[in-house]
C-alpha cells in the first residue's frame, strides 16, 4: 500500500492532474463573481467545486499513505501543512453571514498551486528568507521618508499646502514621488511656485487644505531635493530590495538542491541496503545447500 501511494504521489500524471484541478478551482471561483453565470450553472459549479474539494482530500489521504505506518510525517513538510489547512478549511460548516468567508477561503484553493509547483516554491522560499534583510532595509527606507518628509513640510508648506501642508501629507505625497508616479509635477510646484505652475489653482489649494498659500519658487532647492529623493528612494534602495530577494533565491535553490541530493543518497543507501540483505540470503541458501551436499556425500550406504 505504502508503495502504491508513494509512486501515485510522485507520478507525473498526478501532479498534472492536481495542478489542472487547482486551475479550475480558480476559474470557477472567478465565474462566481458574475451572478449571471450563477444564476444560470450555480447548480454545475457546485457539483465541480465538491468534486475538486473530494479529490484535494483524496490527494492529502494518498500523501499520508506515502508514508506508510507513520502517516503524521506527512505534516513534517510546511506545504503539506499548507495544503491541509487550505482544505480543512474549505471543510468548515459556515452559514449565514459568513459564507462570504467561505468563498474568500475557496479562493486560496489557488494558492495550492505554489505547493504543486517545485519551481514556485523554491521563490515563495526566497521571498520568506528575504523578510529579515528587507525588514532592516524597510526601516533605513522610512527614515528616509521622515528626515525628507520633515524637510518637505519646513520648507514647501507655505507654497504648497495640498502635498506638504502636514507631515503625514509630505509623508504620502513622497511616496507617490518614489513610485514615480507624476513625481515631475510636484518637484515643478516648488520649482516655480504654486502660482505659476499648479494643479489644481491656487485658489482650489486653499479650499482644499486649512492652510492659505502663499507662492514661493524654490528653483534650486527643488531639484535637488527631489532629485535626490528619487535617486536614494527609487534607486538605492530599490536594487538594495531586488539584490535582498536575488540572494534569498540562490540561498532557496542551494537548500533544494541539498535536499535533492540528500533524498537521492537515502535512496541509494535504501537501494544498496536491500543489494545487501539479498546477497546474505543468497549466502545463507548457498550455505543450507553445501550443508545438505556435504552430508549427502558423507552419508554411509546402507
Amino acid at each position: 500500500m505504502k508503495k502504491l501511494c508513494k509512486s501515485i504521489a510522485n507520478s507525473n500524471a498526478f501532479n498534472v492532474i492536481i495542478i489542472g484541478l487547482i486551475v479550475l478551482a480558480g476559474i470557477l471561483v472567478g465565474l462566481e463573481t458574475y451572478d449571471g453565470i450563477v444564476a444560470s450553472y450555480g447548480s454545475i459549479i457546485n457539483v465541480l467545486d465538491k468534486l475538486i474539494l473530494a479529490v484535494f482530500i483524496l490527494e492529502i489521504v494518498i500523501k499520508m499513505g506515502a508514508h506508510g505506518g507513520k502517516p503524521l510525517d506527512y505534516f513534517k513538510d510546511p506545504w503539506n501543512i499548507f495544503d491541509f489547512t487550505i482544505v480543512v478549511v474549505c471543510l468548515l460548516p459556515v452559514q449565514g453571514q459568513f459564507v462570504a468567508v467561505l468563498r474568500l477561503a475557496r479562493i486560496l484553493r489557488v494558492l495550492k498551486l505554489v505547493t504543486a509547483v517545485p519551481k514556485l516554491q523554491i521563490l515563495v522560499g526566497a521571498l520568506l528568507k528575504s523578510i529579515p534583510s528587507m525588514f532592516y532595509v524597510s526601516i533605513l527606507l522610512s527614515l528616509l521618508f521622515y528626515v525628507y518628509a520633515v524637510m518637505a513640510t519646513f520648507m514647501f508648506k507655505g507654497n504648497d499646502p495640498l502635498h506638504f501642508g502636514s507631515l503625514e501629507l509630505s509623508m504620502l505625497s513622497l511616496f507617490r514621488v518614489v513610485t514615480l508616479e507624476d513625481w515631475t509635477d510636484i518637484m515643478y510646484i516648488q520649482m516655480y511656485g504654486s502660482d505659476v505652475y499648479s494643479y489644481p489653482s491656487p485658489a482650489e489649494l486653499i479650499s482644499f487644505t486649512s492652510l492659505e498659500a502663499t507662492p514661493e519658487a524654490f528653483p534650486l532647492f527643488s531639484p535637488l531635493f527631489f532629485g535626490s529623493f528619487v535617486l536614494l528612494g527609487t534607486m538605492v534602495f530599490l536594487n538594495l530590495f531586488i539584490g535582498i530577494i536575488m540572494t534569498g533565491m540562490e540561498e532557496a535553490k542551494a537548500e533544494e538542491e541539498t535536499k535533492l541530493l540528500e533524498e537521492k543518497s537515502d535512496s541509494d543507501l535504501n537501494s544498496a541496503e536491500g543489494q545487501i540483505e539479498q546477497i546474505e540470503q543468497q549466502l545463507m541458501n548457498l550455505q543450507q545447500n553445501l550443508s545438505l551436499l556435504k552430508g549427502s556425500m558423507y552419508k554411509k550406504p546402507r
